[in-house]
């Protein structure tokens, strides 16, 4: 008998353990669930373009934005799951407004077509947001013979947003979002090996590719004062969703850990208030994460570095932009 304090212990803490972690639960979600995006801005009126957005945090993105009135460009390599989000858009917000157009960033090609037709079919553009994007990929390359991710995710951006700057300008006030990540603070830049010529590794190049999306919103920021035309990026958080479908322990981490995961929903919020939040009509070059300003590692605000990378980059698409 002497156990039994002990033995009562035990088994109390171990009925007490699961009911304490059910009651916690939804507050350890919360806290995973990150930032919300509190502005109840419309944007009636207003022309929004977003990459990527037939799936994850873009088509949440695309969502919320046509809730609010906006007229929504889904600029997507699918067109089959481009024009199936952009009705459930449509069905769920209201808005008929919300239009699928092909939009392949691993093609030049294509990247030229869609702000070629952009522009004929439309007059205004107030909102770009550069969200889509691989990760992890094996080496490949894309049409234009680029490195897959650093194709993808900071030249095919850096192109499209080169052939619709004139009519952001014409637009303004307007907002260019790149969607970045966290991940950009283990990148680096050397430009002898840039698009992986003498070494390749996937978790690196992803890396890289992130920190040249936050280079390149830091040196157009500083290109576009005076235009109020503003440039920012971003961290969505860590996500459930397609992106990491390359590698297989990706795919099962997510589905392990989900309850710490954010949903694209909760993903997306970060990108709804770079674009539509009052406070940062006059904020540029900035990094934000879980809505609101976040940290930029050190190789992030490299601006010789960032100089070199745009004149680069210029020279690898054949553009010149001054």
């Amino acid at each position: 008998m002497q156990d039994f304090p002990g033995c009562a212990l035990a088994l109390g803490l171990a009925l007490a353990l699961p009911l304490l972690g059910l009651l916690a639960a939804p507050y350890i979600r919360k806290y995973f669930a990150g930032g919300k995006c509190t502005s109840t801005a419309k944007l009636n009126g207003k022309v929004v373009v977003i990459t990527g957005a037939n799936t994850g945090i873009g088509k949440e993105t695309a969502k919320d934005l046509a809730g609010r009135g906006a007229r929504v460009i889904l600029a997507c390599r699918d067109m089959e799951k481009a024009e199936a989000a952009a009705n459930e858009i449509r069905t769920k917000t209201g808005n008929q407004q919300v239009i699928a157009k092909k939009l392949d960033l691993a093609d030049t090609k294509s990247i030229r077509e869609f702000a070629e037709n952009f522009q004929e079919e439309e007059k205004e553009l107030h909102i770009l947001i550069n969200n889509a994007g691989v990760m992890m990929c094996p080496y490949s390359k894309t049409v234009d013979g680029f490195e897959m991710q650093f194709g993808v995710n900071h030249l095919g951006p850096f192109l499209l947003t080169f052939l619709l700057i004139e009519c952001l300008k014409q637009s303004a006030p307007s907002r260019i979002v790149n969607v970045s990540s966290l991940g950009h603070r283990r990148g680096s830049i050397h430009f002898e090996n840039l698009q992986g010529e003498k070494s390749y590794n996937g978790n690196k190049a992803y890396c890289n590719s992130k920190l040249a999306s936050i280079l390149f919103t830091r040196e157009l920021a500083r290109r576009l004062q005076g235009t109020r035309v503003t440039a920012n990026a971003l961290h969505p958080g860590s996500i459930v969703s397609e992106l990491g479908r390359h590698l297989t322990i990706l795919i099962f981490l997510g589905k392990l850990l989900t309850f710490f995961l954010k949903t694209p929903q909760e993903g997306a919020q970060t990108s709804v208030y770079c674009a539509v939040a009052e406070e940062l009509e006059s904020v540029s070059g900035k990094y934000f994460s879980d809505c609101k300003p976040a940290y930029v590692w050190p190789q992030g605000c490299d601006d010789e570095t960032a100089k070199k990378l745009w004149d680069v980059s210029c020279e690898l698409l054949g553009i010149q932009w001054d």
